[in-house]
């Protein structure tokens, strides 16, 4: 659906390297997912791979979380540690398949979008240690996102974006957005993927670039 395979993103510059064995010998084997390169180079469209077969059924979600959390963090070295530790306090998935369970239709509007942003910060029902705002949007993103249709789609939100979107974008703060501020983040990135004939991710990817 994504219709990505082999191809790297507008706006992408580079892929996230990571030194695989590492992350492999540090998290619970049945959390890895198939398919990740072997050599390390890791582009979105791999972890976009992940995410298909998750809504497929053929990925478990901790396997989807663990394909993010490999690109999120990349080469920092906590990186495996903190990733088991959000792992080990959902060890069947339940939480992370409730939160995502408004993203797996074949199109998500804001309220299913907003739906799953409450939930994956609310310790009742989805929070996960070490897996705040910067990292759970990074997971909306790559299961909720839907490449070709327009419109408002599930953005990254971490505090290099924040720090670097104007004003009109709506975010006040560094980090511990609201679900409004993320949602009015969302809508301005699609006005501006409307307005210069890209896709919203493009707009995201080229503040984070700094552009």
């Amino acid at each position: 659906m994504q219709a990505i395979e082999g191809l790297v993103l507008p706006g992408e510059r580079a892929p996230v390297r990571v030194n695989m064995d590492r992350w492999r010998a540090g998290l619970p084997l049945d959390a890895w997912p198939e398919g990740l390169p072997a050599g390390g180079e890791i582009w979105r469209r791999d972890v976009f791979a992940v995410a298909d077969a998750y809504r497929a059924g053929s990925a478990s979600p901790r396997q989807l979380l663990t394909a993010v959390l490999v690109w999120a963090y990349g080469p920092i070295g906590y990186g495996p540690w903190r990733a088991t530790r959000s792992l080990d306090a959902d060890p069947e998935g339940k939480r992370l398949a409730y939160a995502l369970e408004e993203l797996s239709t074949p199109a998500p509007d804001e309220d299913a979008l907003d739906m799953a942003y409450r939930r994956f910060g609310d310790p009742a029902e989805a929070r996960l240690p070490w897996l705040g705002p910067g990292l759970f949007t990074k997971v909306l993103y790559f299961v909720g996102y839907r490449r070709g249709v327009g419109g408002v789609q599930p953005l990254i939100l971490d505090r290099v974006v924040a720090g670097l979107l104007p004003a009109e974008a709506g975010v006040g703060r560094r980090n511990g957005w609201s679900s409004e501020e993320w949602l009015a983040y969302l809508r301005w990135a699609a006005e501006q993927a409307r307005a210069r004939a890209v896709e919203a991710d493009e707009v995201e990817m080229t503040v984070a670039g700094g552009g």
